[in-house]
């Protein structure tokens, strides 16, 4: 881990950033917004600026969430499949996004894709990052049943990331949704535990179990408020650190 002395070099080596499928979206109710993708590639392009390795991945609950459909009487494991894919789709499209501003940037599946993208290989992904290149994972796990919170999980032990990075809607932890509460309680921090106990909506429990076991460190900060992850690579203080 790099010293803490400028706050316009980076704290981390190498972080693996957590990206919802609905940040993509913006304002709409489905799909990618091509402003908003911009935007967010301009940060991690700014970010990579410091000299960070950066992995990313990403959810596709602005196009197809498999959950919600298998609750509704498909397949389990063909709806996650589905589910799957469209991470293919928001991974592209940051791909593109990135290297319009000329970040060179590899996407990798965890499914076969081959025409778009390279199959995972964790020895390939760490070269890829070692020579400064934005990886993006996507395809999740490549296993039904398993969140892209737990494939975010599995792929920053993978590739031995510093931290993992969750970016949400809101500015960290809170003990209850502040978006429908005012009274919410704000964590600046908390431990793995509480998180488990408390059933607070950070990730997953199977990716937070995963991150306890491995002494994996999780900061929650807001997507949406400017600047924020250059801010969070910088070791500013800004949303939660779940840990411990």
């Amino acid at each position: 881990m790099k010293s803490r002395n400028k706050m316009d070099s980076a704290q981390y080596n190498r972080v693996l950033i957590k990206l919802s499928g609905e940040a993509l979206m913006g304002r709409r109710s489905f799909g990618v917004d091509p402003d908003v993708v911009n935007e967010i590639a301009l940060e991690i392009k700014e970010a990579s600026e410091l000299g960070v390795q950066i992995g990313i991945v990403v959810g596709g609950g602005n196009i197809f969430r498999g959950v919600e459909v298998s609750a509704k009487g498909m397949d389990r494991t063909t709806a996650d499949y589905m589910g799957m894919l469209a991470t293919m789709i928001n991974g592209l499209a940051l791909q593109s996004a990135l290297e319009k501003l000329g970040v060179t940037t590899r996407v990798q599946s965890a499914i076969e894709v081959k025409e778009v993208a390279e199959a995972y290989i964790q020895r390939r992904a760490i070269r890829h990052l070692e020579k400064g290149r934005v990886v993006i994972f996507g395809g999740g796990t490549g296993n039904p049943y398993f969140t892209t919170d737990t494939a975010a999980a599995l792929r920053a032990l993978e590739i031995k990331a510093d931290v993992l990075l969750k970016a949400t809607k809101v500015d960290g932890v809170y003990d209850k949704d502040p978006v429908v509460a005012e009274d919410a309680v704000f964590f600046a921090r908390i431990s793995f535990t509480d998180v488990l106990t408390h059933n607070l909506k950070v990730m997953d429990a199977t990716a937070i179990s995963l991150c306890r076991d491995n002494n994996l460190s999780v900061l929650v900060f807001n997507l949406l408020r400017k600047g924020n992850i250059k801010r969070a690579i910088s070791g500013e203080r800004v949303g939660t650190i779940v840990g411990g």
